[in-house]
């Protein structure tokens, strides 16, 4: 069996390491080369990927690719998924966002292409070291393709009929995550009474969303990433906080700016969107 994982930051290094533990072999495919790749996490011995690390797409079709770039970077892996990808092939789509397939399947070469919700506490903090704060959940589609992903793995894996909804929750978590790039804070903003109306104005648009496109959040789905966000540790932060604090490319589209895209499709009012978008679109990339 041929492994490939796409992307070694500190999500394809968490997932690579998850399948080392698991006893798989593998190989890391990355733009740029490291000395060694380490996944650190709280009251075990750092470890070391033994798997090799190759920067130039070869070695031909795999079973297996863990897509692990960022969705704004998916049309900068073509080459890999050309190499790697085909009939026969499973491309898990371990991205942020609820259009995984639309991104993916294009490049796909006509490989099957898994969605997944990821829960990933984990930042690169040093070129080839990543820290993970806490267990990985995944959760993908019920079917032959989750239930080998789940044997491959060696479990952790949820499989649900109701992937649309979970999808959308994350995405809900993610857009809000945004206003932490805006005020350049961690979650212990959310601390304020002020900046906590703010966030439920923002998930009540994205839960809006979600139900005009057919997925079912619960009642209290709004309250519910209240409380979340309110339980966080307060020097906890994201993804998107990091690449902007960086000043790299952020995943705003992915993760913000399609809420705001499919509202208008449905005719939904996103005042808060209108404003979040729009700013991070400006904040994404170095200062000019």
């Amino acid at each position: 069996m041929r492994i490939a994982v796409v992307g070694t930051g500190a999500i394809g290094a968490t997932f690579a390491a998850a399948l080392e533990r698991a006893g798989r072999e593998l190989v890391l495919c990355a733009r740029t080369p490291v000395e060694r790749l380490t996944v650190e996490r709280e009251g075990e011995p750092p470890q070391v990927l033994a798997s090799p690390l190759v920067t130039e797409p070869a070695g031909g079709r795999a079973d297996w690719v863990l897509l692990a770039v960022k969705a704004h970077q998916t049309a900068g892996a073509a080459p890999w998924l050309a190499e790697l990808a085909g009939p026969g092939t499973v491309v898990v789509a371990l991205q942020n966002g609820v259009e995984h397939r639309a991104l993916v399947e294009p490049l796909a070469g006509g490989a099957t292409v898994l969605p997944a919700v990821i829960w990933v506490p984990a930042e690169v903090v040093a070129p080839g070291r990543v820290r993970q704060r806490g267990p990985v959940e995944l959760t993908v589609p019920d079917g032959d393709a989750g239930r080998a992903l789940a044997q491959l793995l060696g479990g952790g894996v949820t499989l649900t009929s109701e992937f649309a909804a979970v999808a959308w929750r994350k995405l809900a978590v993610n857009a809000v995550a945004g206003l932490m790039v805006l005020a350049r804070r961690r979650a212990g903003m959310f601390a304020r009474p002020d900046v906590l109306e703010l966030a439920r104005a923002y998930a009540g648009e994205v839960f809006a969303v979600a139900r005009a496109e057919g997925a079912d959040p619960p009642p209290d789905a709004v309250e519910e990433l209240l409380a979340y966000y309110a339980a966080l540790p307060p020097d906890l932060g994201t993804s998107i906080l990091f690449d902007a604090e960086a000043g790299r490319e952020l995943e705003w589209e992915a993760r913000n700016g399609v809420v705001r895209r499919l509202a208008a499709r449905h005719g939904i009012a996103t005042p808060v969107s209108d404003v979040v978008v729009p700013l991070l679109a400006a904040a994404s990339g170095p200062m000019g």
